[in-house]
């Protein structure tokens, strides 16, 4: 029996109906909020902005200095690094033992909704191409494909997705963490043309050791060609299967988070470009005191 709308939706408040419905049929459960541990990883840039490349990085990094051996033996990249924003609807005990340590967790949050005491990745994104990447990866899964206009996406891209909190605050929350000996924080387009050095950053984070030739093998495995390629690890498996059962949306749908082209910012709509940019002005200018995210990443990029 199908629950919700028991089709995609037509609208923002359609998807609401929909999350909702799949929120309401499962009581909550302990396991499905994360029982802190000392030296727990947290992957958690913002939405679109990273997070499966680096999730992709950090299992494969714990993998590999394990065992010697990359790890693609899985049908959900947030299996194994989980999330505990979908777990209440996934009805996934997001403490399961990992292949691996350290224990890594998938988040959209900002630091003070985290548990202390962890360790925190976080990459960082020009703010209109999240807002053309989220509307790419939901339009056709979630929401009827073309059923809901770029212009008319704004209130669910302030919302940056399940657990996650508004992009600014986000942005803000890291970068006051930015020299912390806990927090790596870099601009995502340093990180995927710098895939090498950002592993061994990662590894220092971490404290594992790793050479040269398994460094590459990392930066192989994390590549747009590969994540492409292995594009069905990094397509939501486990929300589809839960939507197609339950909601009645095919898990055929495009859900891959992995596209062969990067969002092109220019295509947000000029209206909300500007809206975009007076929030930047408002709120992340006086802090940071950079105009815009082009002066922001230039100054992680210089101290990478």
């Amino acid at each position: 029996m199908t629950i919700g709308l028991g089709r995609r939706a037509r609208s923002i408040e359609e998807m609401g109906i929909n999350m909702g419905a799949l929120h309401a049929r499962v009581q909550p459960r302990p396991a499905h909020a994360i029982t802190p541990e000392p030296g727990d990883v947290y992957i958690t840039s913002w939405a679109k902005s990273g997070t499966t490349m680096t999730q992709q990085m950090f299992h494969q990094l714990r993998m590999i200095a394990a065992t010697g051996e990359a790890d693609m033996d899985f049908d959900d990249i947030s299996r194994m690094t989980p999330w505990e924003d979908t777990a209440h609807m996934l009805d996934f005990d997001v403490n399961v033992q990992q292949r691996a340590e350290p224990r890594g967790f998938k988040s959209h949050r900002e630091y003070e909704r985290l548990p202390a005491g962890g360790r925190y990745v976080v990459t960082l994104r020009d703010p209109h191409e999240t807002f053309v990447s989220l509307y790419r990866f939901f339009d056709g899964w979630h929401i009827e494909r073309g059923a809901i206009a770029m212009e008319d996406f704004m209130p669910f891209w302030l919302g940056g997705g399940p657990g996650g909190c508004d992009y600014y605050t986000h942005l803000l929350s890291w970068w006051a963490r930015r020299d912390e000996p806990d927090t790596l924080l870099v601009a995502y387009r340093w990180a995927a043309k710098n895939q090498p050095a950002m592993i061994r950053r990662m590894a220092d984070l971490l404290g594992i050791a790793v050479d040269e030739a398994q460094v590459a093998r990392i930066a192989e495995c994390t590549s747009r060609e590969f994540m492409v390629a292995h594009k069905d690890r990094f397509d939501d498996a486990m929300m589809c299967a839960v939507m197609e059962e339950h909601l009645g949306i095919p898990a055929a749908s495009d859900s891959t988070k992995v596209q062969a082209k990067g969002s092109d910012g220019g295509a947000v709509p000029p209206a909300i470009a500007q809206e975009i940019d007076r929030m930047w002005a408002e709120r992340v200018a006086p802090v940071t005191g950079h105009a815009d995210f082009a002066s922001l990443a230039a100054e992680l990029d210089a101290s990478a």
